[in-house]
């Protein structure tokens, strides 16, 4: 699938605030901070994944 380079912008940005709170987790590991790190980790995934959805429904170049 041939991307545009917003496509790649939002997937990096999304992947660069993703790799924070993991590594926040990991660094904190059993506090209650490393967990709530690693659920909004999580929800960020979720999120990542209908913005980029969204953005192949509507750009021409990706769709």
């Amino acid at each position: 699938m041939k991307t545009c380079h917003q496509f790649i912008a939002v997937r990096a940005e999304y992947e660069r605030e993703i790799g924070f709170m993991l590594a926040h987790s990991k660094r904190y590991q059993g506090s209650p901070a490393a967990k709530t790190s690693a659920k909004q980790a999580v929800s960020t995934k979720q999120r990542m994944a209908r913005a980029l959805n969204s953005h192949v429904g509507r750009c021409p170049e990706c769709g």
